[in-house]
C-alpha cells in the first residue's frame, strides 16, 4: 500500500472514544472508507465483496442463498430482524453470506414463528456482522464505484490499526474469476418426491438438477407440479445425468463467475446435444448462455433484491422479480440470431431488465432450452414469474420428441404462461 493510501484510510479512524457502544465493529472498503458500528452476531473479521441487497422482507432467505457466498450483504432496508430466526424460511443448509451490515438490528424479535433472535442465529453460524452505521451512505458508494472488496471487523479485531485491515481486504481474491459452485453444491446426490409437497396424483415428468447453489423452494416448486427431481452436484457426469433417464434438465443459481464454469458448460452442451429440455435459472442461465457460445462479464454493482423489474419480449408483460447476481450474459437484444455455437441454431433474448437494459433471459427457437437470470421459485420474492415452471413442465411432454422444434414447443409453453399469468 502506497503512503498515500495508507494515510487517506488513517485518516478515517475514529478515535476508541468516538466509536459507537462498547463493542465496536467497522466495514472497510477496498477504496479506503470505512464505516463504524457496532458488532452484529459472531465477532472477529471477514472478508468478501461488498454487495447491496434491496428488499425490504426476507433476510433470512438472502443469509443462506448459496448465491451470496463470499460476499458481504449490505441490507438497504433499515430495519432488520424484527421477525427474528425460525426453522422454516431458510433457503439451504446453513448461513452463506461472507458478512452482514445493517442499519438497525431489532433487538426483540415480534412473530409467532420466531424461534431465535437474528444476533443469536448470526452468532450460531458464525457470521460476522455489523450495525448502526449508515448503509444508505454505503449503498451509494457500491452504486457510483461498483461492489468491491472489503472486510467486516469487529471485536478485538476492530482495534487493529485501519491500514492494517485495509491491507487485508485489498490482498484477498477478487469475484472476478472465483469458481464457487463446488464449494457450496450438495455433497451427495437426492430426490424431492411430489408425493411429499401436496400432489397426489401419478408423476408427470423426472427432471435431474444440476445444483450450482441451488435454493430449497426451487425443487420444491416442481415437486408441486407432478415433477420428481434428482438434485445432483455440480460435478456430476454426463453419464451420470443420462443414468436417471430425466425428461428434462434444470440448471440452477449459483455463486461465481461462470466463465470458471467450463465443466459445467461442457455437461450442458451434452445435455443440449441429446435433445433434452433445458430449463435454468441465474447462474444456469449464465451456462447456457455460455454453453450457446456467447460471453459473459461482470456487471458494476449487479442486481440483488425481490424488486426488480423485467420485461418479457414475448408478451410485454412487466414482471417483479427475485435477483441475486453480479454477472451476465454479452447477447443482442432486439434480434433473433444464430447461437456462435451454430449447431444450436436460433436464438432470442427473451427478457432484459428495464433498469439498465441487461439480458436477463435467453429463448432457443430450434432446440428446447431456455433460461432466465432472475428466481421464480420467489423465496423471498415476488410471484411474477411461477409461470416459468409451467413453461418448462410443458416442454417435457411425452409428445416431444429430439425433432420437435422449438416453435411448435413455444406454442404449447406460451399457452401455459398465458395460463398462468391470467
Amino acid at each position: 500500500m502506497s503512503t498515500s493510501q495508507t494515510a487517506a484510510a488513517t485518516s478515517l479512524a475514529p478515535s476508541r472514544s468516538q466509536r459507537q457502544g462498547p463493542d465496536p465493529a467497522v466495514l472497510v472498503l477496498e477504496d479506503g472508507q470505512a464505516f463504524y458500528g457496532v458488532a452484529f452476531g459472531a465477532r472477529g473479521s471477514r472478508l468478501g465483496e461488498a454487495v447491496f441487497a434491496t428488499g425490504m422482507t426476507g433476510y433470512q432467505e438472502t443469509l443462506t442463498d448459496p448465491s451470496y457466498a463470499r460476499q458481504i450483504v449490505v441490507q438497504t432496508a433499515p430495519h432488520i430482524g424484527n421477525t427474528g430466526a425460525n426453522d422454516e424460511d431458510p433457503e439451504s443448509r446453513r448461513m452463506w453470506v461472507a458478512g452482514y451490515a445493517v442499519r438497525d438490528a431489532s433487538r426483540r424479535p415480534s412473530n409467532w414463528r420466531s424461534r431465535r433472535t437474528l444476533d443469536d442465529e448470526l452468532r450460531a453460524q458464525d457470521v460476522v456482522g455489523i450495525a448502526e452505521i449508515d448503509t444508505r451512505a454505503v449503498t451509494r458508494r457500491l452504486r457510483s464505484a461498483g461492489s468491491m472488496k472489503a472486510g467486516v471487523f469487529s471485536g478485538e479485531e476492530a482495534d487493529r490499526p485501519l491500514s492494517e485491515l485495509l491491507e487485508a481486504v485489498r490482498s484477498q481474491p477478487s469475484m472476478k474469476g472465483s469458481r464457487l459452485a463446488e464449494e457450496v453444491t450438495t455433497a451427495q446426490p437426492y430426490t424431492v418426491e411430489p408425493a411429499d409437497h401436496g400432489w397426489e396424483s401419478e408423476v408427470r415428468a423426472r427432471i435431474v438438477a444440476v445444483d450450482l447453489g441451488i435454493k430449497t423452494m426451487t425443487p420444491v416448486r416442481l415437486a408441486e407440479r407432478g415433477v420428481r427431481v434428482h438434485v445432483v452436484p455440480a460435478t456430476a457426469a454426463l453419464q451420470q445425468i443420462l443414468e436417471l433417464a430425466p425428461d428434462g434438465v434444470f440448471l440452477s443459481n449459483g455463486p461465481g463467475d461462470p466463465a470458471t464454469a467450463a465443466e459445467q458448460v461442457t455437461l450442458l452442451q451434452g445435455v443440449l446435444d441429446k435433445g433434452l429440455p433445458v430449463f435454468g435459472i441465474c447462474f444456469g442461465n449464465q451456462i447456457l448462455g455460455r454453453a450457446l457460445g456467447f460471453g459473459t462479464y461482470k456487471l458494476p454493482f449487479g442486481h440483488r433484491g425481490i424488486n426488480q423489474p423485467v420485461m418479457d419480449h414475448a408478451t410485454g408483460t412487466v414482471e417483479i422479480t427475485s435477483q441475486n447476481h453480479g454477472f451476465a450474459v454479452d447477447a443482442p437484444v432486439g434480434e433473433i440470431v444464430t447461437a456462435p455455437q451454430s449447431r444450436y441454431g436460433r436464438v432470442e433474448v427473451s427478457h432484459s431488465s428495464l433498469n439498465d437494459g441487461v439480458v436477463e433471459g435467453l429463448r432457443c427457437l430450434d432446440i428446447p432450452a431456455f433460461s432466465v437470470q432472475y428466481h421464480p421459485e420467489a423465496a423471498a420474492g415476488p410471484h411474477d414469474s411461477a409461470y416459468l415452471f409451467d413453461r418448462f413442465i410443458a416442454m417435457l411432454s411425452p409428445e416431444r420428441t429430439p425433432d420437435t422444434t422449438a416453435e411448435e414447443t413455444t406454442a404449447a409453453t406460451q399457452a401455459g404462461g398465458d395460463t398462468a399469468h391470467a
